[in-house]
């Protein structure tokens, strides 16, 4: 889930990424999302911040944070848990 603040929008630049791993590895194992911390009352914990932030789920429950875009990270963090 990229978690983003509506005044600087979602991370643009890594849907790249994503869209290029879920196609490597096949659209069910990955899954994509943006969530906008000032709609979203679970997400308050991010909000203030100016740098995009990265939430994995495994199985409903939360796994890993990647602050910043960090590409290289990102991909690690993905393939680690698929």
């Amino acid at each position: 889930v990229d978690v983003f603040q509506a005044w600087c929008g979602p991370c643009k630049p890594v849907v790249n990424l994503f869209q290029k791993i879920r196609n490597e590895v096949g659209s069910n194992l990955l899954h994509f999302a943006v969530a906008e911390v000032d709609s979203i009352d679970a997400l308050e914990k991010y909000r203030g911040q100016c740098e995009p932030v990265f939430l994995f789920y495994t199985g409903g429950e939360l796994v890993a944070v990647v602050r910043g875009a960090d590409t290289p990270l990102l991909q690690k963090t993905i393939l680690k848990f698929l």
